[in-house]
Parts: C-alpha cells; sequence; structure tokens
C-alpha cells in the first residue's frame, strides 16, 4: 500500500509506467483517482492538477486519446461531486460535532468558512484548491444548497478544471522545462487560484470591521 500511495503522490513520473503496463485500463484507473478526490471525503491526497496536467501532456504525445480522456474526467469529477454533496446532505450538521479518525476535521472547517464567505461560487473555485474542492461539495449538501443550484456549479467548476488543465497539459506539458519543474509549476499555480481568494476574504473581512466603526 505505501508503494501504491507513492506513485500517486508522484502521478508525474509513473503514469507512463501505468499506461505501459494496463494499456486501455488506464482510462478507469484515472476515472478512479479523480472521482475519489473529489467524491470521497477521506481522500483529499489524491493527485488532481498534476495528473490532469501530465495526462493532456500524454494526450499530445499520443499515448492517450485526449477528447476520450477529457470527456470520461469530466464525467468522473461531476459525479464525484455530486455524490459528495449527497452523503453531506445525508449526514448534515453533525459531522462538525463528531470527531473521526478518517477526517480532516480541520480541513473540513476552513472549507465551511470558505463556503459561509462566497456561497456557491466556492464549489466553482475550489476545484482549482487541492484539499478544499474535496470538500466543498460536502459542505455544499451539509449546507443544504438546493439540488439544481449546485449541480450548475458542478458542471461549470468540473468543465474549467478538466478540459482548462488537460487543454494545458496537452500544448505546454512536454515543453522540456515545465516537464522538469511540474511539481514547482503546479505549486504556482496553486498559489495563484489561491491569492484572488485569500485576497476577497481580506477585503470582506476589512469591509465588515469598518462597518463595526
Amino acid at each position: 500500500m505505501p508503494e501504491i500511495l507513492t506513485m500517486l503522490l508522484h502521478i508525474d513520473q509513473y503514469l507512463g509506467l501505468w499506461v505501459e503496463q494496463y494499456g486501455a485500463w488506464i482510462y478507469l484507473i484515472l476515472f478512479l483517482i479523480i472521482f475519489g478526490e473529489t467524491g470521497l471525503v477521506v481522500l483529499p491526497f489524491l493527485p488532481g492538477d498534476s495528473l490532469l496536467f501530465i495526462a493532456g501532456a500524454f494526450g499530445a504525445s499520443g499515448l492517450l486519446n485526449p477528447v476520450a480522456l477529457a470527456l470520461l474526467l469530466f464525467v468522473a469529477a461531476i459525479l464525484g461531486n455530486t455524490v459528495n454533496y449527497h452523503v453531506g446532505r445525508y449526514i448534515g450538521p453533525k459531522v462538525f460535532s463528531t470527531e473521526s479518525r478518517f477526517l480532516d476535521k480541520k480541513a473540513l472547517l476552513k472549507t465551511q468558512a470558505f463556503y459561509a464567505k462566497h456561497g456557491g461560487k466556492t464549489v466553482v473555485m475550489s476545484r482549482f484548491l487541492p484539499v478544499f474542492r474535496t470538500f466543498a461539495p460536502f459542505v455544499a449538501g451539509v449546507g443544504s444548497m438546493p439540488v439544481w443550484r449546485f449541480q450548475a456549479y458542478n458542471f461549470l467548476g468540473a468543465g474549467l478544471w478538466i478540459f482548462g488543465l488537460i487543454t494545458l497539459g496537452y500544448f505546454f506539458g512536454n515543453v522540456p522545462i515545465i516537464k522538469d519543474h511540474l511539481s514547482t509549476i503546479v505549486l504556482i499555480g496553486i498559489s495563484a487560484a489561491a491569492v484572488p481568494v485569500a485576497g476577497g476574504v481580506a477585503w470582506r473581512f476589512i469591509q465588515s470591521r469598518r462597518a463595526l466603526k
């Protein structure tokens, strides 16, 4: 199991090996990884951004079908969020007051605060923020967001995330300097996505403080 976990966390290094070993089954494997990261709150550590980017690069190399891959993972992302949402809706607010060694309580509470600030937009924005994207649909379910509204944000976020990163990987994933520094680039990308969110939260905090004066 530790070896599998290591391979998952360094998907950019092992995806080529998996493609050779599993052939067409790699599509199912990637489907399950994206579904697991977005659909199961106990699996926030699974790769998302790096997997999509490097999979796009493999699509450009002809080792994967980029169109079939994008459509399949788009479905996986939508289904994952949908399952996560309904689990949160079923469990309800009591999850915040119970302890579980399988659930990252701090990450859950941070996502709840994020959701309280940004509402439904959280489902879209969190797609580009690791850990947050795992908990956002769950919190939306706990908060009883209307299903139709959740699905609208769900489809939009999944489309931007899946098609956006696979397209970027397709066109830039095989550029040597990018390929050699993928982890750093992904980290920069995550930071770039987080900065506007943090800025928005800080601005709202400042406005609320001014209102109290």
